[in-house]
Formats: structure tokens, C-alpha cells, sequence
């Protein structure tokens, strides 16, 4: 009787309802994945539902030291997500600007110049700096957000007095060449080994004074460093390659500024391998935080000795020698440390230059470590060979779901999110249309949840079925009447059966009841 009186109406409002909840379901499940990387469903139902169902006792002391490994990981995750400054990034004026004055495109995100900008702040400024006008007008010009703004400060700067901050800021903002660069930075030694002599004789008079001479050590370093740089992409090799020596000798205790991985790169285009292998001796160590300069260069120096004469044919036939899988091993490792290198070196995903600041085990570290390190892969016969048929094999060796990692600690969820900010993935042109200049890569690759795909599949069947009762009302009424009919069948069967074997006025008094 009561699916009798039901009009198709009914069915065109019941099957509408179901399809509109079910879309705003599915709207929110993608929004979800799309901000968190996973399905909203999923997470409630194992982190509330599951305990609640008879799920693992959190309290147990094997959850308890599972529970630490799992927060030691992620400490590890979070420092791994650390945005740290690239090594070897380029010059604001005399390489960004330009790439932007020939391409109309800017190389550099707001996020990226923002972090600079602290930087600048962290080490070229201290507390003392409103006791002389120069250095006042200066830890001003750091804070500007225009770039011209931080240029006319600087010249101001440098007409009261030598200033080594301001001749930094206009070698790296101001100056279009790198000779020009140069000279700058040149001026700016002169005057800063100046004030490095006198504050390092008054350290230890004060807590004033000590900052005063961290900060001035943070800019000899800074100009020391940046000297080499024009040295090394004027064609003087030799000279940088001493200066960078001459520098982590002077100052051994600095190693957040990551001098070494200069020195590879410098050493490498000498191709003095000997020495490339010295310093991958001290820094390649199980204690030290590892970069993607680090396990690639430790891979192409063990590719180096076998590549030339290495055939993927002849090794399936005869299997690998002692030190063809040394090799292999090596650029395993490499790429568990950083998966996005490969497709650079290998020039299957297009280079743009790189950020100020890099993402360890992130695209923005790819594209810093191929962007300078390509040509030495290169140079190297059968290397690039090499790493293209060997690079995919590390997938089969980590563990899925990366959970655990095979030498290093899993991959960060994190990485996706940093690089979109440190990268500039997209343009505006004419319009106000969207163009895609860099798509950023992303490691491992996630997969559509369960969820989403079904409210997706219940969203478009119960829209199909309010567009047919609406149009046809008659034939999906009956259709309707069919279904429940036989969905009820089972049951109406069992009921039968159950009447027939219990005696009548049993099955009254349980009607009754």
C-alpha cells in the first residue's frame, strides 16, 4: 500500500536529494585530498571509528614505542622539510633580472624573495647597528620590499661612510654583469675585513660586542663566498677553487652556509675527481645532514669507473660486476634521497633556473643540483646511460606504502606544498589567462581515494535516475515497484517458510508480542 501511493514525484525529489548530498560530499572529499593529501572519510573512520570498533589499544607499551618511532620520524620529516638557502644560487641583478627583462617571466616567488629578505636581516644586521647611520640606514633598506627602494638606501648608505652591506646589496641587486658584481663585492671585502679586525678584538667585552662580531663574520663569509662565485663564472676556476679552500679553513665552523657543495661543483668542472672524492670522504657521513650535491656526485663518481664500458644487454646476460652494482647501488641511493633529479639530468622534464632557497629532498633541490651539475654528467661517457637504466629500479626497493624508507627516512608528505610556494609554477599573460610555467614534480604520486571515487560513481547514478523519473515517471515507477519487490523477495521468502513451520497460534502470540 505505501509504495503504491507513491508518485513519481516522490522519486524525482528522493533521487535529486541523494545526488545533490552525495555531490557536496564528493566537492568536499576532493577539496580535502586536495589540500591534505588524503580522504576525510578515511581519516575519521581510522582514527575514531576504528578504536571505537575494537581497534588497537593505544595504551599497550608496544603501541607506546611504536608510537615514539612514529613521532622520531616525524621530527625527521619536519626538519627534512626545512627550507634551507641554495648553495649556489645566482645573482638577483645580474642573472634573475636579466632572465626577466629577455622572458617577461619572473624566476623568483614572493615566498622565496620573502625568505631572502630574512636572511638578510638574520645576517647582516645586529642590535648595535642604530649607533652608526650607515648601518641604521641599512638594517631599514633590508626590510624594503622595493627593490629600487633598497637600491637609493644603499647609495645613501655609501655617502655617509664604507658600508660592506650596502655595496653587498647593490653587487647583488644593482649590478647586470657579473664583472660589475665583482668589483662591488671586492670594495665590500675591503671594508669588511676592516670591521671584522676591529670587532673581533672587542668580542668578548660584552653581549654587544660578540653580535656585532658574529654579524660581521656572517658578512665576510657571505663576501668571501659570493668573490669565489664571480671567480668561477668568469672562467677562473683555479682561483675559485682556492678561495673556497682558503675560506672553510679560515672558518670551519660554519657549515650552515654548505661551502663544500661549491667546492664539488668547482671541483668538478676541473674535473679533478681525486679531490671531488676527498671532500665527499668528510661530508658523506652517516651524522651529517645529506643534500642531493652529496649522494649524486658519491653516485656519478662510482658511475664514472664502469659507465664507459657498461650495455644493459651484456650485463642481463653475464649479471653485474663488483663494481658495476657499487655503481648501481650508489644511484639508488641517490635517488631514494632525492626521486625528482633524474628526470632533469636525463632532460625528460624541461629546467628553469633555480630558487634562492631550496627544499632538501624537494623539486626546488632537483632543479638547483641539475641546473649546475647536468654538464658534469655529461662529461662523464656513459654515465647519463648509466642512471637511465638503472634509475627506476630504486621504486621496487622502498618500501609501499612509504612508511619506511630503505637508507634514508621516508619521504616527506611536505615536499609538494613548500616547492609550490619556493617555485613559480604559473604565470598571468594576456587577459588574465593562466599559463603554465614550471609543473611542479611531485613524489610518490597519490592516487584518487576510494571515497571520492564512489561519491562520485553514487552522485552521477542517482542524477541519472532523478533525469529518468523525471522524464520517463511511468516506466521508472514500475522499474521502482520491480526493484523493492525483489529486494524484499528473501525476505518475504523466509517470512513464508517461518509461518509454515511454527504452529499458528505460536506465530500469533509472537505477532501479538
Amino acid at each position: 500500500m505505501f509504495l503504491n501511493t507513491l508518485t513519481p514525484k516522490f522519486y524525482v525529489a528522493l533521487t535529486g536529494t541523494s545526488s545533490l548530498i552525495s555531490g557536496l560530499i564528493l566537492i568536499f572529499e576532493w577539496w580535502y585530498f586536495r589540500k591534505y593529501g588524503t580522504s576525510f572519510i578515511e581519516q575519521v573512520s581510522v582514527s575514531h571509528l576504528r578504536p571505537l570498533l575494537g581497534g588497537v589499544d593505544n595504551s599497550s607499551p608496544i603501541n607506546s614505542n611504536s608510537s615514539n618511532g612514529d613521532a622520531d620520524s616525524n621530527r625527521q620529516n619536519v626538519s627534512e622539510c626545512k627550507v634551507w638557502r641554495n648553495p649556489l644560487n645566482l645573482f638577483r641583478g645580474a642573472e634573475y633580472n636579466r632572465y626577466t627583462w629577455v622572458t617577461g617571466r619572473e624566476p623568483l616567488t614572493y615566498y622565496d624573495m620573502n625568505l631572502s629578505a630574512q636572511d638578510h636581516q638574520t645576517f647582516f644586521t645586529c642590535d648595535s647597528d642604530h649607533l652608526r647611520p650607515a648601518d641604521a640606514i641599512m638594517q631599514k633598506a633590508w626590510r624594503e620590499r622595493n627593490p629600487q627602494a633598497r637600491i637609493s638606501a644603499a647609495h645613501e648608505s655609501l655617502e655617509l661612510e664604507d658600508c660592506a652591506t650596502a655595496s653587498i646589496l647593490l653587487a647583488e641587486e644593482e649590478a647586470t654583469t657579473i664583472v660589475e658584481a665583482e668589483k662591488l663585492f671586492k670594495q665590500a671585502l675591503k671594508t669588511g675585513e676592516g670591521c671584522y679586525r676591529r670587532s673581533q678584538q672587542l668580542q668578548h667585552h660584552g653581549a654587544q660586542y660578540e653580535a656585532q662580531h658574529r654579524r660581521d663574520t656572517n658578512v665576510l663569509v657571505y663576501i668571501k663566498r659570493r668573490l669565489a662565485m664571480c671567480s668561477r663564472k668568469l672562467g677562473r676556476t683555479r682561483e675559485a677553487v682556492k678561495m673556497l679552500r682558503d675560506l672553510m679553513k679560515e672558518f670551519p665552523l660554519l657549515s650552515m652556509f654548505n661551502i663544500h657543495e661549491n667546492l664539488l661543483e668547482s671541483l668538478l668542472e676541473l674535473q679533478n675527481y681525486a679531490d671531488v672524492q676527498a671532500v665527499l670522504a668528510k661530508y658523506d657521513d652517516i651524522s651529517l645532514p645529506k643534500s642531493a650535491t652529496i649522494c649524486y656526485t658519491a653516485a656519478l663518481l662510482k658511475a664514472r669507473a664502469v659507465s664507459d664500458k657498461f650495455s644493459p644487454e651484456a650485463a642481463s646476460r653475464r649479471g653485474l660486476s663488483t663494481a658495476e652494482m657499487n655503481a648501481v647501488e650508489a644511484i639508488h641511493r641517490a635517488v631514494e634521497f632525492n626521486p625528482h633529479v633524474p628526470k632533469y639530468l636525463l632532460e625528460m622534464k624541461s629546467l628553469i633556473l633555480p630558487p634562492e632557497h631550496i627544499l632538501k629532498r624537494g623539486d626546488s633541490e632537483a632543479i638547483a643540483y641539475a641546473f649546475f651539475h647536468l654538464q658534469h654528467w655529461k662529461r662523464v661517457e656513459g654515465a647519463l646511460n648509466l642512471l637511465h637504466c638503472t634509475w627506476e629500479g630504486t621504486f621496487r626497493m622502498i618500501p609501499y606504502p612509504l612508511e619506511k624508507g630503505h637508507l634514508f627516512y621516508p619521504y616527506p608528505i611536505c615536499t609538494e606544498t613548500a616547492d609550490r610556494e619556493l617555485l613559480p609554477s604559473k604565470r598571468r599573460s594576456g587577459f588574465n589567462c593562466v599559463c603554465v610555467f614550471h609543473e611542479v614534480s611531485v613524489y610518490p604520486k597519490k592516487e584518487l581515494p576510494f571515497f571520492i571515487l564512489f561519491t562520485a560513481g553514487l552522485c552521477s547514478f542517482t542524477a541519472m535516475l532523478a533525469l529518468l523519473t523525471h522524464q520517463f515517471p511511468e516506466l521508472m515507477g514500475v522499474f521502482a515497484k520491480a526493484f523493492l519487490s525483489t529486494l524484499f523477495a528473501p525476505l518475504n521468502f523466509i517470512m513464508e517458510k517461518v509461518e509454515s513451520i511454527l504452529p499458528s497460534s505460536l506465530w500469533h502470540q509472537l505477532t501479538r508480542i
